[in-house]
């Protein structure tokens, strides 16, 4: 009887216990194009060692299933090389989220990183640990994967992913006396760490509001109830516009609104005149120089 309990407990315990799996499902790109001089097979295997290291590793303790992996593009442009293994570029991310009964992928973010630069050779190996600081490639890496952690989560649960803001804001804390661009609070208002300072500065936390209502509330709601869900979008747009009447110059909010521009057209082309209008004119506060890509839905 003792025994059985025990297994009993054994299987329970099992059961409710967070495992441990992948996370994402990546694609990673790497161009090369407008440099000369290097064997294309270095870029082959940078391009496999990052997928790698960015899909096989375990980020999280949480138990994804293999269709809950988050899916993510990552492009590397690769536009100068020193000697033979420095490399400088830029990153292109684009984050994206399934939306609840369809088969559509919402784009979380789609941000630039013009401040990439890295050491690289064949088959080395990517050495990691949270809170230390060892190259700035894994540094890089690391901090764009929890990124998209927190992102994902907050899209999700409000403010779910400040867990994976914070591991973020450690890699960019562990990198400060690198002397790479990217990580200081005093290079300019668009860089990693002011990103990561922007999701985690309580200044700004309509812009997660935003990210959980308008995903959860108002996309995963429009495959079975278009006009309730179109609705909930459309009233999470203030949220754009008390952050612009606070800062309108946050890298955060022009970040989120590249994300989101053509989806939100998209949203209110078949809305009623209220709500377009509506739309417009908040949109057209918020981000002034798109101001006619967003009145064309009155087209």
């Amino acid at each position: 009887m003792i025994r059985k309990a025990i297994i009993i407990i054994i299987i329970y315990l099992a059961g409710i216990t967070p495992g441990f799996s992948q996370e994402f499902l990546g694609n990673i790109q790497i161009q090369h194009q407008s440099v000369d001089g290097i064997d294309p097979s270095v870029f082959s295997n940078m391009e496999t060692t990052i997928f790698e290291f960015m899909n096989n590793r375990v980020w999280s303790t949480y138990n994804f299933k293999i269709e809950e992996r988050i899916e993510f593009t990552m492009v590397i442009t690769i536009n100068e090389v020193q000697g033979s293994d420095i490399f400088s570029g830029s990153i292109n991310l684009v984050l994206q989220r399934p939306i609840y009964g369809s088969d559509y992928n919402s784009v979380v973010v789609n941000l630039v990183d013009n401040d990439v630069r890295f050491a690289f050779v064949p088959h080395q190996s990517m050495d990691y640990s949270d809170g230390t600081y060892t190259d700035n490639l894994t540094s890089i890496l690391a901090f764009y994967a929890y990124l998209m952690l927190g992102l994902d989560f907050d899209t999700y649960s409000l403010e779910g992913g400040t867990q994976f803001y914070e591991k973020a804001m450690a890699v960019a804390t562990s990198a400060q006396n690198s002397n790479e661009k990217g990580w200081q609070a005093f290079e300019g208002p668009r860089n990693r760490y002011q990103l990561i300072e922007n999701l985690l500065n309580t200044s700004y936390t309509d812009m997660r509001k935003l990210l959980y209502e308008y995903h959860l509330k108002g996309l995963d709601v429009m495959s079975k109830d278009l006009i309730g869900g179109r609705a909930v979008v459309g009233k999470t747009l203030k949220y754009y516009k008390n952050i612009y009447n606070k800062r309108s110059s946050l890298y955060l909010l022009q970040v989120l609104l590249e994300a989101k521009r053509a989806e939100i057209i998209n949203i209110f082309t078949d809305a009623s005149p209220a709500e377009k209008i509506e739309m417009v004119n908040t949109m057209k506060e918020v981000d002034p120089p798109n101001g006619n890509r967003y009145e064309a839905v009155n087209k």
